[in-house]
């Protein structure tokens, strides 16, 4: 019987719930004299190839003052090189069939792309062109272009966007302002008006340089070929400066900070933050499964509670956001129109109370887990895009060292128990320190949560 990717996946997968298997991706990694590291994953189940690199640089790697640069780069990223006209890039690919994207967070930014295997060749030579010779090309008038259509960005997805400023006044709040989370991955507007051209030129050359990226190419590929083209490519592009590991966030906070935001919204919010641990940390599973058991289903608890049985609020999500220097765990309910949030937020501590005291069942647990690990195996169907092998081979790469971390990622899941659970719910979420944010309809300031 042939089996395509797919069903051979499916079957590790049901197999994996009987112990009888784990996730076995094959990839070969080395590491170019200039320091590129090089992950190669052959899969020829269908005439396509992905390639995917990340530059192990986010908004994390700005200073106060001078924030957005990472973002801004994900947009500089299209606009040509030294050697690649402006617009060529989407041409090639998409004139391929193709597709690609990219994307910036605190920690790392990612470009990839998915084409027709005979199109290696030329997406590699556009990699290398932007990794090797991007600078030169950097002239005022494209920094002006790429910085008003981030600063309109942000106005679309910040100050006029419903709730938008939420997050800017939690993590102002969260952080302090000199740690490297305190601002949005955007940056500011002040900040991109005042960024310079030889700023953005010096922030270029200091982080995307062959020494802090890491390359994953995956799919339909011949490995000795392969490896030729990448020498040819990128071999010769000269090692960026020396970059020193960033440090985790000492931080704690030392009581409640209750924050109010009117906004042109029908309903209200609220938002209840917590600093917890870093992505891959001891605790990091344990909170992300509490957050699923907490709001992931109609089943969940506060989901079940407040929307279905109470009826008091419209939506709930509870998440744990693991970072690679700190960590947040979030819990985001939306009221009914005219509900008081005071009363959501007792709501929300007396179920977070009721964890800590009597825990939770087998069967919340094991559901949670079964979740998880179907999400994960799913996104492995795919060889290209966000979550899929080659982004998942990158992120263990960057994050852990090591890239065939896929069974250390599922097994950290799988061995939390439910002590585990009250245990992370007691420390992380009691009630000394976090963050309370109400958004309210203009003028009705009595719904916000409160003493």
């Amino acid at each position: 019987m042939k089996f395509t990717l797919s069903s051979l996946l499916i079957l590790t997968f049901t197999a994996s719930f009987l112990g009888i298997s784990q996730v076995d991706i094959k990839f070969e990694k080395y590491t170019l004299p200039n320091g590129l590291q090089v992950i190669l994953h052959q899969d020829n189940s269908v005439p396509l190839i992905s390639t995917n690199i990340w530059y192990h640089v986010g908004s994390a790697r700005e200073i106060s003052g001078k924030t957005g640069f990472a973002h801004l780069f994900e947009h500089l990223m299209y606009e040509g090189s030294e050697n690649v006209p402006d617009g060529r890039y989407d041409e090639i690919v998409d004139g391929s069939g193709g597709l690609n994207n990219g994307s910036t967070n605190n920690d790392r930014t990612n470009y990839w792309a998915l084409i027709p295997k005979n199109y290696l060749e030329q997406v590699l030579w556009l990699e290398s062109d932007r990794m090797g010779y991007l600078s030169g090309a950097i002239t005022q008038d494209r920094l002006d272009i790429q910085r008003a259509v981030v600063k309109n960005e942000r106005r679309q997805n910040y100050e006029n966007q419903p709730y938008g400023m939420a997050n800017v006044k939690l993590i102002e709040a969260l952080y302090p302002s000199d740690a490297p989370y305190h601002w949005l991955t955007i940056g500011s507007q002040e900040d991109l008006d005042a960024a310079s051209l030889d700023d953005v030129k010096n922030f270029f050359k200091q982080y995307y340089g062959p020494n802090n990226a890491s390359l994953c190419i995956g799919g339909d590929i011949d490995i000795n070929e392969t490896k030729k083209l990448v020498e040819k490519y990128f071999g010769n592009i000269p090692v960026g400066p020396e970059i020193p590991k960033a440090k985790p966030i000492v931080h704690q906070l030392s009581g409640v900070k209750r924050l109010l935001l009117e906004d042109k919204v029908e309903l209200p919010r609220l938002y209840i933050y917590w600093l917890s641990t870093q992505n891959f940390a001891d605790d990091d599973a344990a909170l992300d499964l509490l957050g699923q058991i907490l709001s992931d289903s109609k089943n969940a608890r506060l989901y079940k509670s407040l929307v279905y049985e109470k009826q008091i609020a419209q939506e709930v999500y509870a998440f744990q956001y693991g970072q690679e220097l700190s960590g947040s765990f979030g819990i985001v309910v939306t009221g009914k129109p005219d509900q008081t949030l005071k009363q959501l937020e007792t709501e929300v501590t007396a179920e977070l109370e009721k964890i800590i005291r009597e825990g939770i069942s087998d069967r919340e647990l094991q559901r949670v887990k079964n979740s998880t690990r179907a999400s994960f195996i799913y996104r492995l169907q795919q060889v290209g895009g966000f979550g899929s092998k080659t982004d998942q081979l990158n992120n263990y790469n960057v994050f852990l060292g090591e890239p065939g971390n896929f069974n250390f990622d599922l097994e950290r899941y799988q061995k939390v128990t439910k002590e585990d659970i009250k245990n992370v719910a007691a420390k992380y979420l009691q009630n000394k320190g976090r963050v309370i944010l109400s958004v309210v309809p203009t003028g009705k300031l009595e719904l916000q949560a409160g003493e």
